[in-house]
Order: C-alpha cells, then sequence, then structure tokens
C-alpha cells in the first residue's frame, strides 16, 4: 500500500480567541484544506523544540510547506529593522529557517507561500527589502490586506508574469497569472543558485525556483486562498505529488 505524502508546516506563535487569550500554536485552516485536498497529509510543527526534537519532526515528513505571518527577524539578513517591521517571532524564523536549508540541502520538496517565499530567499544567504513603499517608492501597491481596507484575501491586486520555461509555468499552465497580495515586504537579493522565475508589473520578484531540486519552489502571493482556479489548484497537485514521490524514494520503493 502507497504511504500516504506527509507535509509538514511549521506553526506560528498566536492566542486563543476562547481560553482568557491563552498563547497557542497555529495555522490558517486554508493551508491545510489546499494539501489535503491535493491528497496530502498534514501536520502542524509547534515551536518550542530545539533542533534535536525538530530534527526527529523533519524525518518523518515528505516535504516541507512554508506559509505567510509576521515579519522575519531582519538580524537574519544582517540588517537593523527599520519602524515597520512587526509580528517577529524569533522562534519561527529558527524553526523554519532550520528546516528550509535541511530540506534545500537533502532535496527534500518544499513550497514557500508569501512570507514562506521570503524564508526561502533568507535561508539561502539572501535578503529582504524590510517595506516595499519606502524602499522601493517606484513600486506599486502589494499590501492588500483586509486589516488595511476591505480586501478580501483571494482580491486580485496585480499580474505576474512567469518564465515560459520555468517549473512553474510548466505546472501552471500559464505564463501570466493575475494574483493575490498581502505583503509589505519583498525580496531584494537571492541566493544565485536560485532562478527567479515570475516578476509582478513593477518588477518586483514574485516567484522563485532552485532549479537543482525536484520541486522547490516560492511565490510571493497566497494560492491557498485561490484553489478555486485551475493554476492554484495544479500548484499544490504537484507539490504533494513531489512529496509522495521523495517520501517512496526514501523508502526504497
Amino acid at each position: 500500500m502507497t504511504k500516504l505524502p506527509i507535509i509538514a508546516i511549521p506553526c506560528h506563535y498566536g492566542r486563543s480567541s476562547n481560553y482568557i487569550k491563552a498563547p497557542i500554536n497555529g495555522q490558517y485552516n486554508t493551508y491545510i484544506d489546499a494539501v489535503v485536498a491535493a491528497g496530502g497529509t498534514p501536520f502542524l510543527i509547534p515551536l518550542q523544540v530545539d533542533d534535536t526534537q525538530l530534527r526527529a519532526l523533519y524525518d518523518l515528513a515528505d516535504g516541507l510547506l512554508l506559509t505567510g505571518g509576521g515579519d522575519i527577524d531582519p538580524a537574519t539578513y544582517h540588517e537593523i529593522p527599520d519602524d515597520t517591521v512587526s509580528n517577529v517571532q524569533p522562534d519561527r524564523d529558527r524553526v523554519e529557517i532550520t528546516l528550509t536549508r535541511w530540506a534545500i540541502a537533502e532535496k527534500k520538496p518544499v513550497l514557500g507561500i508569501c512570507r514562506g517565499f521570503q524564508v526561502m530567499t533568507v535561508a539561502a544567504g539572501g535578503s529582504l527589502h524590510q517595506n516595499i513603499a519606502t524602499q522601493v517608492p517606484q513600486a506599486n501597491r502589494h499590501d492588500y490586506l483586509p486589516v488595511k481596507g476591505d480586501w478580501p484575501r483571494n482580491y486580485r491586486a496585480h499580474q505576474v508574469s512567469l518564465n515560459p520555461d520555468s517549473q512553474l509555468a510548466k505546472i501552471t499552465g500559464k505564463n501570466a497569472c493575475v494574483v493575490n497580495s498581502l505583503h509589505h515586504q519583498g525580496l531584494k537579493t537571492i541566493n544565485n543558485r536560485f532562478q527567479i522565475v515570475g516578476y509582478a508589473e513593477d518588477g518586483l520578484p514574485e516567484a522563485i525556483e532552485l532549479p537543482e531540486n525536484p520541486f522547490c519552489i516560492g511565490v510571493q502571493w497566497h494560492p491557498e486562498e485561490l484553489v478555486t482556479d485551475d493554476p492554484a489548484r495544479r500548484l499544490f497537485a504537484a507539490f504533494v505529488d513531489a512529496c509522495r514521490h521523495n517520501g517512496d524514494h526514501e523508502r526504497g520503493k
């Protein structure tokens, strides 16, 4: 019997709305739903574990999904934070950067979404624009966040052009797609092992791939909110399929 592909999803810290705001590890259901719909079996990784415990959890997984969320500490890419940086969680940075470096080195499938796209960048030695609006003044707006207006999370904010030879274009069947946009930070520099394969209309990078790995893709938008459309569904299906093949390979099939 073929083993179901196991997808590791690191948590973020939050507060319970029901139990006197008790601290919790959690994750948005949209990521979990997208993985389940694609045939994957997700499990959540808490943030309080040390590296030995983290490695034990990582070894259970056939692939790694890095999700959206708060800002990465600029200290991880050797910068001093400006006053726009918010919701930094050092435990989350440590867990996600460590997992990403392991997965890249061992060619375990990785899908990075929004913050996850940025984690992949930083884990490989790249850096970020801490705030697009002030550091890239020629850029269009990218922070179509529900807390800043009436935009739903699936609001299509701008187009992304994809390299037609990229894995992402082949997976989605598109050379361009109109995406949602819920970020105020963006890619500034990237390790040259990676390829930038997608750009917004203002020239900001929106998709990256690591060609030497079977599946290592980061997107700056939120496809988990767009799975009613074929391109987003195909992306999750391809990711879960890559995790399945990785699991079969590691088990000697």
